[in-house]
């Protein structure tokens, strides 16, 4: 049963993690779409790229939590 606590605890605390660096990204695409920076574009698709895997990663551990 501790093994079990210690799973949803970690699950929780991944997925809050996970969460956290989503908003981060989206709070920084937004201020790339201001800036008129020649290398925006590219950390944008960085950023694009990291949220992609990020949420990829989001939810195996979404549907483990509701298993």
């Amino acid at each position: 049963m501790n093994a079990t606590i210690a799973e949803t605890t970690e699950d929780q605390n991944t997925t809050g993690a996970i969460a956290e660096a989503l908003a981060i990204v989206d709070k920084a695409l937004a201020e790339m779409l201001r800036r008129e920076l020649v290398s925006s574009g590219e950390v944008a698709d960085l950023l694009l790229d990291l949220r992609s895997i990020l949420s990829a990663a989001a939810k195996p551990a979404a549907t483990s939590a509701v298993s």
